[in-house]
């Protein structure tokens, strides 16, 4: 299972189109992960187009996003409990807050967005994700998205790229 993890696409805003590097991999997919930040529901369909899609609802989408994804939830891909959470909020930091989010679930993975600063870690027995932003690298040198392989075992990486377009 191949599952594309992207997040704080902004669009339109912080660009106009996804970027074909990102849709490259999406072509691929069996599975789409968007952390929130939409900002439209033309990502939502433009994604749509490769594989099934799920993710949650950030701090700038507006009803049409929040009406179909959630804040925060917890996804079964095979054997493994994924949790996704945008996380926005107040004091902490956004690995801090989404970590809390989940605090006494028992999860795998736990990927977030907000920040735009990727991250592949773990805590403890479970994996940090957050894939920063395909389209807002802000001060970052490059744009980013993630993939996130399950099989027996479970491979992630992070995808860096220059090119926006």
């Amino acid at each position: 299972m191949k599952i594309v993890i992207t997040g704080d696409t902004h669009i339109p805003g912080r660009g106009k189109v996804l970027p074909s590097r990102l849709l490259k991999e999406c072509a691929t997919a069996d599975l789409i992960v968007h952390t929130g930040d939409w900002k439209s529901i033309e990502v939502v369909q433009m994604l749509s187009e490769f594989a099934e899609v799920k993710g949650v609802s950030g701090n700038v989408d507006e009803e049409d996003i929040t009406e179909q994804f959630p804040l925060q939830q917890v996804i079964q891909v095979g054997h493994v409990k994924i949790g996704l959470v945008h996380g926005h909020g107040e004091k902490k930091t956004t690995e801090k807050r989404a970590i809390e989010t989940f605090e006494g679930v028992p999860l795998d993975v736990i990927v977030f967005g907000h920040s735009h600063i990727p991250m592949l870690r773990y805590m403890n027995k479970t994996l940090l994700l957050n894939p920063g932003s395909p389209t807002d690298k802000r001060k970052l040198p490059h744009y980013s998205f993630a993939i996130l392989h399950i099989e027996e075992e479970i491979r992630a990486e992070l995808i860096f790229f220059d090119d926006k377009t």
